[in-house]
């Protein structure tokens, strides 16, 4: 949902969400939202490349749609957050996810099928920020066991194996 993206694609989301935020509440059930933000085609020319644009620009967007989220009544309570390379981002959306007494909304990182290395990083930027309270990743834990599991060249042990050691090893970046 970007904020700066087409007007009417963005009104239609507000409404869908608003309307499951609603039901989720009635429901008293909880809503964690996953907050996609994709550049459009002249943020990223305007920012110098994707890089340039998920450092310098992303951010701030993230923290507009979390607002304009808010304002449209679409209540989180845990917000999904697109990997972060500063802290001081991290930091400003948590405190946007957070504002106006929501002191019990968090915020968790999502790894976004990236590298190891980046992932580290996007978990060590998030980990102990006020609001942070974890992550959700998941093709990075699992995606080439599963591979090659599917392909025979992984027995299930050795997969699972794997995985597990994987997830661990992310708990143990976060936690630090």
């Amino acid at each position: 949902l970007n904020p700066e993206g087409n007007a009417e694609d963005n009104a239609k989301s507000l409404v869908g969400l608003k309307t499951l935020s609603d039901w989720l509440k009635a429901k008293d059930r909880k809503f964690l939202l996953e907050l996609l933000v994709p550049g459009e085609p002249h943020q990223i020319e305007a920012a110098g490349g994707e890089d340039a644009y998920d450092t310098n620009v992303r951010p701030e967007l993230m923290r507009v749609a979390i607002e304009n989220m808010q304002q449209a009544g679409i209540e989180a309570d845990i917000w999904k957050i697109e990997g972060i390379d500063r802290r001081e981002d991290c930091e400003m959306i948590s405190e946007q996810a957070r504002t106006g007494g929501r002191d019990g909304v968090g915020c968790v990182v999502l790894g976004r099928g990236a590298d190891d290395a980046k992932v580290d990083h996007w978990l060590r930027t998030g980990s102990g920020v006020p609001g942070y309270l974890g992550f959700a990743i998941g093709r990075s834990i699992w995606w080439d066991q599963l591979k090659g599991y599917l392909d025979g060249s992984l027995a299930t042990d050795v997969a699972a194996a794997q995985i597990s050691a994987n997830y661990r090893r992310y708990i143990d970046v976060y936690t630090g």
